[in-house]
């Protein structure tokens, strides 16, 4: 195939020019003004810009990117997304080339538990590194636009970086070079005009760019109208499940309830406290499975003062040291700082998951809910070792945590927000009989054997329908991110 792209070279074929990279099938690639003559001066920085007008959907900047890094297929650093719209025979389509937005504001950098994130002072490009990354892929739930990606091959998250290798050898980034209809440019951009003024950033099937000021430029079609939606508006599919953070969040919220419980009691209750914090230590032991390099968990607790993902690992190893001096000391001093410490990690958890990025997430019902967890879970666990717990208070639980499902229900149903409100869809249609399991096991585990003296098995029913609810609350998410395809392409 690259001796018949050289031969069609040399013979003057101006779909297929030579360039110093050797062939490629781009009439732009040595066209002048696909990159900047000069390097940013001070108050600029490097930008893309695409032209809807151009693009044709080829996806040949696809390839390219995913050649130059060495990405598998499914690991797409620069997107080909559709919008469509229209009443045939005026139906239209367009296409969306997307790659990293080099926003002036990146939320994948503030969120960075590790700081594997950095925005180059020279060039303005937000920039990873791989070797910093832990492979939490907390950065992939706070970007709006769905740029970095978690590869599980090598266990970190990557992105697009404007290969800016290339660019500082005077070089078009790959998808630049492979365009054939020059529809991707890099440009200087003046920072502090754009801050004014990013109007030119937002398109049809894009977040808004006032999340984190995107500094991609887009050139719409003339009279693009409102009724242009993304090609798989009404093709949504249930999210990752994230199956270690569930056995992590719902177990480090029963500890927390568990030592909560224990406050009252005046007796000391020596089998409980051990067991609650047993509890503790297995699953934050657990959370490192969701990292894609585990053995460098301790490296979260780096950012505390920024990231939420650190502050959570800070205060549950707190809460876990100090439940082990409280059971081995018997202060109540120390009891109070624990439970005082495990509230705040369970805050910690909530702030993880309340981020613009993932709208169904982002509510203080998310707080309530795993508040929820600890108040129920905790007092069943320390009524199943044995200690008296009045049914009364975990049925007063179970209620708080039916009307905190129902509110957040009608919270997304009743949004006019795009991805609330196809988060509602998921949980009405795809995903009801396990909606309809986790209020059944709700209610018998929580309200119905209590007062039936079966607290054994009310807990762990009400255990199981609280994994099943943390379950719900990663698959039903739907994440702000641009349009994809109409067709969703199969892992191989």
């Amino acid at each position: 195939m690259s001796l018949l792209l050289l031969e069609r070279a040399r013979q003057g074929d101006p779909l297929f020019r030579l360039t110093t990279d050797g062939p490629t099938c781009g009439a732009g690639s040595t066209s002048l003004g696909l990159i900047p003559g000069r390097p940013p001066a001070r108050g600029e920085q490097y930008r893309f810009h695409f032209d809807m007008t151009k693009c044709i959907g080829c996806r040949c900047c696809e390839v390219a990117c995913s050649e130059q890094n060495g990405n598998s297929f499914e690991i797409n650093w620069r997107r080909v997304g559709e919008i469509e719209g229209g009443i045939y025979p005026n139906a239209k389509r367009h296409y969306l080339s997307m790659g990293c937005n080099h926003c002036l504001d990146a939320a994948c950098l503030k969120g960075c538990p590790v700081n594997a994130y950095r925005k180059d002072s020279h060039t303005g490009l937000v920039l990873h590194n791989p070797n910093t990354c832990i492979g939490c892929g907390y950065c992939t739930w706070n970007c709006p636009y769905g740029v970095p990606q978690f590869n599980p091959e090598r266990g970190v998250v990557g992105k697009c970086d404007m290969c800016h290798g290339r660019l500082a050898e005077g070089r078009e980034p790959a998808c630049v070079n492979a365009c054939p209809e020059s529809a991707i440019r890099v440009e200087l951009v003046n920072i502090a005009e754009w801050r004014e003024n990013y109007e030119s950033a937002n398109a049809p099937g894009m977040p808004g760019a006032n999340h984190t000021v995107s500094t991609t430029r887009i050139t719409l079609p003339p009279a693009l109208t409102a009724e242009m939606k993304r090609a798989d508006y009404h093709r949504v599919r249930p999210e990752h499940p994230h199956l270690p953070l569930v056995f992590m969040l719902v177990l480090t919220q029963l500890s927390v309830g568990a030592f909560l419980g224990l406050l009252p009691i005046g007796v000391r209750q020596w089998r409980a406290e051990l067991a609650a914090l047993a509890v503790a230590l297995i699953s934050l032991g657990a959370s490192t499975l969701h990292l894609g390099r585990p053995a460098y968990a301790w490296r979260a607790l780096k950012m505390w003062r920024r990231s939420w993902l650190s502050r959570e690992v800070l205060l549950f190893s707190l809460f876990a040291n100090l439940a082990m001096v409280s059971a081995a000391t018997g202060l109540r001093s120390l009891a109070i700082a624990t439970v005082l410490a495990g509230a705040a990690g369970i805050t910690a958890s909530a702030f993880i998951y309340m981020v613009p990025a993932r709208p169904a997430w982002n509510s203080k019902l998310t707080l309530a809910d795993f508040y929820g967890t600890a108040l129920l879970l905790g007092p069943l666990f320390l009524s199943a070792l044995g200690v008296p717990v009045k049914p009364v208070l975990v049925a007063a639980a179970a209620a708080f945590q039916i009307l905190v499902q129902t509110a957040k229900f009608l919270h997304l149903a009743c949004s006019e927000e795009f991805e609330l409100r196809t988060s509602s869809r998921l949980l009405a249609y795809d995903l009801r009989l396990l909606v309809i399991a986790r209020m059944a096991l709700l209610i018998l585990g929580g309200i119905v054997l209590p007062f039936t003296g079966h607290s054994a098995i009310g807990f762990a029913i009400a255990l199981a329908g609280e994994w099943l609810s943390r379950y719900l609350f990663f698959v039903s998410v739907v994440p702000k991110s641009m349009a994809a395809s109409f067709f969703r392409r199969k892992a191989a």
